[in-house]
C-alpha cells in the first residue's frame, strides 16, 4: 500500500506521527468508452463556453455559480489563506461510547500506521481506546477539506472512518410516515417468526459478488474466444401479494424449509402459534355475547348428566330403609285393632 497522507494525531500533549494509507477498494469493473466500429478511445476536449478555445490544466481555476449567470473564481491562492489549521494534524476532540456514532455519519476509512518513533505512544492509545471501549471522535483535513472522523480499532490497527457533517444527513419526507396505519399482533407474530427463522451470525466472507463474477467470466470467454456458459436462472421473486398474512406464512415454512428445520410432533410451530393467536378472539366472542339459549341449555344438560347417574347408584340405598319403614307399619296395624273395636 501507499500513504496518501502524513501528520499526527494529537491526544493531549501527545504527538503521535502517522501514515493514511486507504482501507478500502471499489472491485467494480471498469470500462472506457470506445468507438463501436473500431474500438478507438472516446477524448473529450475541454474546451471553453465563451471563447471556444481548448483550455489547458493550468489555465483552470475553481468557480462557484451565484446565480444570475454570475461566477466567483477562486484561485489556489483563495485556498491557501483559508485557516486550517489542522491540516497536518488528527486533532482528538472527545471519546464517546461507539453506539452513540449513527452509522449513516459515515464516510470512508483509512488505515494509520506509526511513522519513526512513535510506535509506543501509538500503541498505548490504541490499548486505551480498546479498555475504554468508546472511540475518539476527531478532526482532520484531507484533500483541502475539513471533516469530522473517528479513530477506532479494528484488528490492531487505528482506522479512521471520516463522516459527513449532521446537515449533510437528509431528512425524510414521506406521505406514508403521517398516515394511520395500523399492525395486527398476529401480523407481528407472524413477521417476528420469519425473522427468527432467518437469524443467524454475520460472516462477510459468504457473500459473494455474482453479477462481478460473471461480467468478469463474459470478460474472460471474449479474450480466450471461447463461449460463454450461461448461469443457472435465478429463482424470481414472488409478486407482492395481496394476503400479507399468506405472504407472511410461505416466507417462514421457506426459511425453515432452507434451514432443514422440522417441527417436533406436538411442539407449535411459528405459523401454528400465530394461527391461534389469530383465532383467540373469535371463540371467546361467543361465551361472553351469547344469551341464556341454546349456549346455556347445553351447559345445564351436561351438568345435569352426572346427577341422573347418581341418584341410580343412590336408589338401592334409600330403598332399603323404605321398606323397613313400610315393615314396621304393618307389624304395627294390630296393636291399635282392638281400641277400634272397643
Amino acid at each position: 500500500m501507499r500513504a496518501i497522507w502524513k501528520g499526527a494525531v494529537s491526544f493531549g500533549l501527545v504527538s503521535i506521527a502517522v501514515k493514511l494509507y486507504s482501507a478500502t477498494q471499489e472491485k467494480d469493473i471498469r470500462f472506457h468508452q470506445v468507438h463501436r466500429a473500431d474500438g478507438g478511445r472516446i477524448r473529450y476536449k475541454r474546451t471553453c463556453s465563451v471563447c471556444g478555445e481548448e483550455v489547458n490544466y493550468d489555465d483552470i481555476a475553481k468557480g462557484y455559480d451565484i446565480g444570475g449567470g454570475e461566477m466567483v473564481v477562486l484561485t489556489d491562492e483563495d485556498f491557501a489563506d483559508l485557516p486550517l489549521t489542522t491540516s497536518h494534524a488528527i486533532d482528538v476532540l472527545e471519546f464517546v461510547p461507539a453506539e452513540q456514532v449513527d452509522p449513516i455519519l459515515y464516510n470512508k476509512a483509512y488505515f494509520l500506521e506509526p511513522e519513526g518513533a512513535a510506535t509506543k505512544p501509538y500503541v498505548l492509545l490504541r490499548d486505551a481506546l480498546v479498555d475504554a471501549e468508546r472511540v475518539a471522535i476527531v478532526k482532520v483535513a484531507l484533500r483541502q477539506r475539513e471533516q469530522l472522523a473517528t479513530l477506532r480499532v479494528r484488528e490492531g490497527v487505528l482506522l479512521l472512518n471520516t463522516m459527513l457533517w449532521p446537515d449533510e444527513v437528509r431528512k425524510p419526507d414521506f406521505g406514508f410516515l403521517d398516515e394511520d396505519i395500523t399492525v395486527r399482533p398476529p401480523e407481528l407474530a407472524m413477521a417476528s417468526s420469519l425473522i427468527d427463522s432467518m437469524a443467524g451470525e454475520f460472516q462477510p466472507d459468504a457473500f459473494t459478488d455474482d453479477y462481478r463474477a460473471a461480467l468478469q467470466e463474459v470478460i474472460d470467454a471474449k479474450v480466450e474466444g471461447r463461449e460463454v456458459v450461461q448461469p443457472e436462472e435465478v429463482e424470481e421473486a414472488p409478486a407482492a401479494a395481496v394476503d400479507l398474512m399468506a405472504a407472511l406464512r410461505a416466507s417462514v415454512e421457506r426459511a425453515r424449509a432452507a434451514r432443514g428445520e422440522q417441527p417436533e410432533a406436538g411442539e407449535p410451530t411459528p405459523i401454528s402459534a400465530a394461527r391461534s393467536a389469530q383465532k383467540a378472539p373469535a371463540k371467546k366472542a361467543p361465551t361472553k355475547k351469547a344469551p341464556a339459549g341454546k349456549a346455556a341449555g347445553k351447559t345445564t344438560e351436561k351438568k345435569a348428566a352426572p346427577k341422573k347417574t347418581a341418584e341410580r347408584k343412590t336408589a338401592p340405598k334409600k330403598a332399603e330403609p323404605a321398606a323397613e319403614k313400610k315393615t314396621g307399619a304393618r307389624k304395627a296395624a294390630p296393636k291399635k285393632a282392638p281400641r277400634r273395636t272397643a
